[in-house]
């Protein structure tokens, strides 16, 4: 059976969702993405609690994770699964309009893998979607008790 390799996208903005679908999709990267709306939702779905607690037992292969959510900001997501044993090596991009120093250094603290910041332009934004999910759902090569 093949494995399903999916994307965990944690983003409270409709449009920023959508463009990061189109951007997936262009390389039928989009086929397996759960979107979330906020940090709770993302932790719920991680620790496959609430709603996700039948979900399949593994991990996304990469979250694509926004840092300014509501109940649970993004730095607080990160934490949690940089410090959960099950969850620790599951690669986290940082994908966010926030160009403030003191969040691209706590993310990077907390592990973050990488730190993407939105690019207005709409091209540029589908460019940078389409690269990120190139490396992380294809290119990546995850230990293997992830």
């Amino acid at each position: 059976m093949d494995e399903i390799k999916s994307i965990l996208l944690a983003e409270d903005d409709p449009n920023d969702v959508e463009l990061t679908l189109a951007a997936l999709a262009e390389h039928n990267l989009a086929n397996k993405v759960e979107v979330v709306r906020d940090g709770a939702e993302a932790l719920d779905y991680l620790f496959r609690r609430g709603k996700f607690a039948t979900r399949p037992d593994r991990n996304p292969v990469v979250v694509l994770l926004d840092l300014k959510m509501p109940k649970v900001n993004g730095l607080e997501v990160l934490h949690k699964i940089k410090t959960d044993e099950k969850l620790k090596t599951v690669p986290v991009v940082a994908l966010t309009s926030s160009r403030e120093s003191p969040d691209v250094k706590r993310c990077y603290d907390y592990g973050v893998n990488a730190y993407v910041v939105k690019p207005v332009g709409f091209p540029d934004f589908i460019n940078a979607v389409k690269q990120l999910g190139i490396f992380w759902a294809v290119l990546n090569q995850p230990p293997l008790n992830a």
